[in-house]
């Protein structure tokens, strides 16, 4: 009978240990799993991190080189223009007549690009740049 007893008694212990130690092993598995599950969030951020600068330099790459273009677009136009005012002022006889009919084109461009600008500038900027960002 006390074999009977302790035969029981072993059993539950086997038992009970056997229970501890599967709840120590999913224990060690939840810790494993928080520990991946942390490990994919800081890669995960991390990857973004490096995608939204891709884009942003991308997006500035090309702005500086689309301004750079345009630098040298106005240069051209300013030497153009001290050109075609020399040359309307030798026509009229007086220099500064065709400085002043070239500033009177410039001045009507102006005017025509300020009430225009939403679609001839703007819009196109806007998407330029927005494609930019999403390709």
């Amino acid at each position: 009978m006390q074999y009977a007893a302790d035969s029981r008694l072993m059993a539950i212990a086997f038992c009970f240990l056997n229970k501890i130690t599967n709840m120590e092993s999913t224990i060690n598995s939840i810790e494993d799993l928080f520990e991946r599950v942390e490990a994919y969030g800081k890669t995960t951020l991390e990857l973004t991190k490096l995608k939204i600068l891709e884009r942003s330099i991308l997006v500035v790459t090309s702005t500086v080189s689309r301004l750079g273009v345009l630098l040298i677009l106005a240069f051209a136009a300013i030497v153009f223009t001290i050109g075609a005012a020399l040359f309307l002022g030798d026509l009229l006889g007086k220099s500064y007549y065709g400085f002043f009919i070239v500033a009177a084109f410039y001045l009507v461009v102006g005017i025509i690009l300020h009430f225009f600008l939403h679609n001839w500038i703007k819009k196109p900027m806007s998407e330029l740049i927005i494609s930019e960002v999403l390709n």
